[in-house]
């Protein structure tokens, strides 16, 4: 079933034709579930050099200490490193998740893992690994400002197939490519992957030969989104595989006489292979021009992996934090992050607590969008504008429930590596809290409780909560409080369309958003033959803050097959600047 909130489709691009109060269009070739969406035509006035381009580069395990500019010393990583000094390292980043999925949720949709529809990884206990039609991203925030949008490498996200709301397309991405579903981005050398809604073979990885690198794929792909968007808005989120097990790579390069075991060879091959993609993106920006108006964001999804026979024990790569990938102490959650533009970011560090969630409202404010304000995420943009201090979070929450343990992380978490876990932090101290088993519900009593000093202990050597009962009860309320048992319904934000009567369709356009909308018009697209009837006026001079436009059309079909689609198209005025959001539905 197509989405029926989903953003900019190929409607977009269609010009209105209205007679008195009826807003409507007839189009023997209307967008069909099948079809990938097209981008609008970017308005004159936002595609000016001023107007900012993003690219979010996330990493898969890279552990906090794995690049040089965060203590790494046996791995090189010169194009980060360098990319840290001349811009802005963060030292106390966080994804909101120890594991994959539910950390990519919350970077993309600006909730933490109390609230995030995805909060496990698919094959936990309850486990669930795609995404639904309530959830908006910031792919979806900036495509309503005309920006193109690419996706380029792991979603990570079910399931496999086009034309469902869990799709990037169907989530605020124009273009896509490589691996949907979240097993399948293990493969290296993968017997295909998808671009928008087609999967395509690779036959040089079938019948055992295993000859095309799918991260070489990916680079290409990268670079020539870069290539084709170099003059228009764009927002690129790469979304590479490495340095995630298996360690494999084509060669091991300058680790290959290293006397260390072949995993720990490659690993570090895969963590030198991320670096110079990086610095391949920075630089075909710089030569295309556009490196002054681009933000640069490199980050990871959670702490290392000793996965596959490597030893981040050997690379120090949780640094000097404790815990890996599926831990909730720092190194399992703390992750590098690094921004970057060059006269535009200032050079530096800063200890602000910053958690991934915080990625969708910053997007937004650097580039005027409207975005809901019903997230967990706060804007960064005054700290990487230069222009002040961003507001801090008043406390960071994590969750975990994962039945999958590692060695390492196990003897971390003192055997309890299976058991459901949160943590929360607020100002220098942390709580970490296990529970007797899989259930949430089981009496505060029955949990492990631990709390730390951060600023006196990262490591978290030492347990202050027997000492400290009072704060720690404090924080464990707030853990309470943080969690919502499903998803956290969400205020209305931008488009629906929904056939509400036989012969009825009704668009609701919602400002969920901080500021009103002025200069409203509702267009609704129907097949070549149609009659259709605006039973509501189609335009509005002002939407508050929270209200809504509902606008309800009659018509009377010439003909409906199963692929027949309603299309509707809303404009609005936001601070200045023309959004434009699209939803269709079928109306049999």
């Amino acid at each position: 079933m197509p989405s029926r909130r989903r953003f900019l489709t190929a409607a977009a691009a269609v010009p209105a034709v209205a007679t008195g109060s009826v807003a409507c269009e007839a189009d023997d070739a209307a967008p069909r579930p099948s079809e990938a969406p097209r981008a609008p035509a970017v308005p004159a006035a936002q595609a000016g050099a001023d107007r900012l381009n993003f690219v979010v580069i996330l990493a898969d395990d890279l552990g906090y200490g794995e690049l040089g500019s965060y203590g790494q010393r046996l791995i090189r990583t010169p194009r980060l490193d360098a990319l840290a000094a001349e811009g802005l390292r963060f030292t106390d980043a966080y994804a909101t998740a120890p594991v994959c999925a539910p950390s990519r949720c919350s970077l993309l949709t600006g909730l933490h893992g109390g609230h995030a529809t995805v909060r496990e990884n698919p094959w936990g206990p309850g486990g669930q690994g795609a995404l639904t039609e309530r959830d908006f991203t910031f792919a979806e925030a900036l495509r309503a400002l005309g920006y193109r949008t690419g996706l380029i490498g792991k979603w990570g996200f079910g399931p496999e197939r086009p034309d469902q709301p869990s799709h990037p397309n169907s989530r605020g991405f124009e273009e896509f490519y490589g691996y949907l579903g979240h097993r399948h981005a293990h493969d290296y050398y993968p017997a295909y992957l998808w671009h928008n809604g087609t999967r395509q073979e690779i036959p040089a990885n079938r019948g055992g030969a295993r000859e095309v690198y799918a991260p070489d794929l990916i680079e290409e792909r990268a670079l020539a989104f870069l290539d084709a968007h170099r003059a228009e808005p764009f927002l690129l989120h790469l979304t590479p595989t490495a340095p995630h097990a298996p360690s494999q790579v084509p060669d091991e390069g300058e680790y290959a006489d290293r006397p260390w075991p072949g995993p720990d060879r490659r690993h570090a091959a895969q963590v030198t292979s991320f670096d110079t993609l990086v610095g391949k993106v920075v630089d075909r920006l710089t030569d295309l021009g556009i490196a002054h108006r681009t933000l640069v964001l490199v980050t990871s999804d959670n702490g290392p992996h000793e996965e596959g026979g490597t030893d981040p024990e050997r690379f120090d790569a949780s640094g000097p934090l404790r815990g890996y990938k599926r831990n909730l102490y720092e190194g399992g959650i703390r992750v590098p992050l690094i921004a970057w533009s060059p006269r535009r970011v200032p050079s530096g560090t800063t200890d602000r607590p910053t958690p991934l969630t915080d990625v969708l409202p910053t997007l937004a404010d650097l580039a005027g969008a409207p975005a809901p304000t019903d997230v967990d995420g706060l804007s960064l943009a005054p700290l990487l504008r230069g222009s002040g201090h961003a507001a801090r979070h008043d406390h960071l929450y994590f969750y975990r429930h994962h039945s999958g343990v590692t060695p390492r992380a196990d003897a971390v978490d003192h055997g309890r590596g299976r058991r459901l876990a949160e943590a929360l932090r607020r100002g220098d101290l942390k709580a970490v809290r296990f529970a007797p088993g899989g259930d949430r519900t089981a009496p505060d009593d029955q949990w492990d409780v631990e709390l730390y000093d951060l600023a006196r202990d990262p490591g978290e050597r030492h347990d202050l909560a027997a000492a400290r009962p009072a704060r720690t009860a404090a924080l464990v309320r707030l853990m309470r409080q943080s969690w919502a048992p499903t998803p956290r319904p969400r205020e209305p934000f931008g488009l629906t369309l929904d056939v509400t009567g036989r012969f009825t369709v009704t668009a609701t356009l919602a400002n969920g958003s901080a500021r009103p909308w002025t200069a409203l018009r509702l267009i609704l697209r129907a097949p070549g033959g149609w009659h259709v009837r605006a039973l509501d006026p189609v335009t509005a001079p002002r939407l508050a803050v929270g209200e809504r436009l509902t606008v309800r059309w009659q018509f009377t079909p010439a003909r409906v097959t199963s692929d027949t689609t309603l299309a509707c198209r809303a404009t609005a005025h936001h601070a200045g600047e023309e959004v434009t959001y699209t939803a269709r539905t079928t109306p049999g």
